[in-house]
């Protein structure tokens, strides 16, 4: 598989295995179920919904105990991960690539993108906005790290492999249509259900 990017590289190689490990918890599943719960409670339930980047679809699953009969569908770069991806949702509703590569065929009620729009190169920003926007009917949410300017950090001692900015502002920009719909945060020191410190927003096709 080619890639663009010396950050896809990095997810789709060793470091990208080794954060399967770090993020398949019983506490995590519960906390995404909270975090879920809380950015749905305002809309109507959702039909059907794609996340790119999905990893082994901690995501997915708690959104499928939300609402069980949601069509879902995940995008990721990772094959060890998407084969786990794959058991969660289905052969069928896995892509097992690079985001840039993934070309939506059809929409889905929401786009969802969390904790991956913080490791793609910059550069390459515009690209996954269009994918996000093109493959929504209705909603996307965007769950990223939020800094009012950009910004890169190093990264469990990588360098150029976490980048802060106003994702969902960029986008607002960038889309007449969009609006946004409501937005939140969760921190990671929550007694209950942490976050590590996600900003969330949910946008709105007009």
């Amino acid at each position: 598989m080619t890639f663009k990017t010396e950050q896809e590289i990095f997810w789709a190689g060793e470091f990208g295995d080794e954060y399967i490990a770090r993020n398949k918890s019983q506490e995590y599943l519960a906390s995404n179920l909270n975090f879920f719960s809380r950015i749905f409670n305002r809309v109507s339930k959702p039909a059907s919904l794609i996340e790119f980047g999905a990893n082994i679809g901690m995501n997915l699953k708690a959104i499928q105990l939300l609402f069980p009969g949601i069509n879902l569908f995940g995008i990721e770069i990772n094959q060890k991960a998407a084969e786990e991806l794959a058991v969660a949702v289905g052969t069928d509703n896995v892509f097992s690539g690079s985001i840039f590569d993934f070309e939506p065929s059809k929409q889905f009620e929401v786009s969802l993108i969390k904790g991956v729009l913080i490791h793609i190169n910059p550069e390459h920003l515009p690209q996954v906005y269009e994918k996000l926007y093109e493959a929504s009917s209705k909603y996307i949410l965007i769950c990223e790290y939020y800094n009012p300017s950009p910004v890169t950090i190093t990264y469990r001692g990588h360098n150029d492999r976490l980048f802060k900015r106003d994702f969902a502002g960029e986008m607002l920009e960038k889309y007449s249509d969009l609006k946004l719909y409501d937005y939140g945060f969760c921190y990671k020191r929550d007694r209950a259900f942490p976050q590590d410190d996600v900003t969330w927003f949910l946008l709105e096709k007009a």
